[in-house]
């Protein structure tokens, strides 16, 4: 069994940078690929980045990128979600999943879920 826990949400400003921190224990992700959703109410789960199991690669969503940066420190079993240049629209909370089927932007495809984050984007 995986748990994985979110830190990092909070409330910031228009432009403002925050960086978000997933924690896994339980058993190694040294095989999962790992990622990042985001959801508000009334919305389904959208897809923010995902990084492959070396941490190597990464694939974002079109919202995202440019904008965001994937980490995992495969040691410390954690991964790490760098977002610069906050928009209100990135408002939301921020869920980190594990899974097997490579850096899939499908949420079914991901087998483990943390509680989640919130971020608020003030203008």
């Amino acid at each position: 069994q995986v748990q994985l826990v979110e830190s990092g949400g909070g409330l910031v400003q228009v432009g403002a940078s925050l960086r978000l921190s997933c924690a896994a224990s339980g058993r190694t992700l040294s095989t999962y690929a790992m990622a990042w959703f985001r959801q508000v109410p009334g919305k389904e789960r959208e897809f923010v980045g995902a990084i492959g199991w070396s941490g190597g690669m990464t694939t974002y969503g079109g919202s995202v990128k440019g904008r965001f940066t994937l980490s995992r420190d495969g040691v410390k079993n954690t991964m790490d979600l760098q977002m610069d240049r906050l928009k209100p629209e990135d408002t939301a909370v921020y869920y980190c999943a594990a899974g097997f089927s490579g850096r899939s932007r499908r949420p079914s495809d991901y087998d483990y879920w943390g509680q989640g984050t919130q971020v608020t984007v003030s203008s």
